[in-house]
């Protein structure tokens, strides 16, 4: 059998980076059962309400919404359990430091296939306020009035 190369995402999380500022990512391994893993091949998961939570040493994903596998029997997963992160114990203690002390949060930004494994994409994060995210609207607003007027110039140069 030939072994998947490249990376396929599955669901990204878009309005995580709108309500939350991201301070640091880190690539985790997530463990599922077989039906789980053949409703992703499909690509169907949804990272909408989806967070992550330290829970005696480990880190566990909770809500992330995994359909139950079409052609699956009796065999077939809970749609809403909570799922173990693999991560290196190094990581998993830094992490833990941080959502004590400063109250950060995770939040998962994007799942999907690397080499074959399901992998999420996890992200130190603090929450915004109102104001935050309208000055992030009125910085996104006039780079783009940046660059529609340097093109603008540059088509009449030539």
């Amino acid at each position: 059998m030939v072994k998947e190369r490249g990376q396929k995402v599955i669901a990204s999380n878009r309005k995580a980076r709108h309500d939350w500022a991201i301070l640091d990512t880190y690539e985790a391994g997530i463990q599922l059962v077989g039906t789980e893993v053949k409703s992703l091949r499909m690509g169907r998961a949804s990272l909408v309400d989806a967070f992550a939570q330290v829970d005696d040493g480990e880190i566990w994903l909770h809500a992330l919404h995994i359909p139950e596998y079409v052609a699956g029997t009796w065999t077939n997963h809970e749609v809403r359990r909570k799922r173990k992160l693999l991560l290196h114990k190094a990581e998993i203690e830094r992490l833990i430091g941080k959502t004590k002390e400063s109250g950060l949060s995770l939040v998962p930004l994007q799942m999907y296939f690397k080499d074959g494994y399901v992998k999420v994409e996890i992200a130190l994060a603090k929450g915004k306020k109102a104001y935050d995210k309208r000055q992030d609207i009125a910085k996104r607003d006039a780079n783009r009035e940046i660059a529609k007027a340097h093109g603008r110039a540059l088509k009449g140069r030539y």
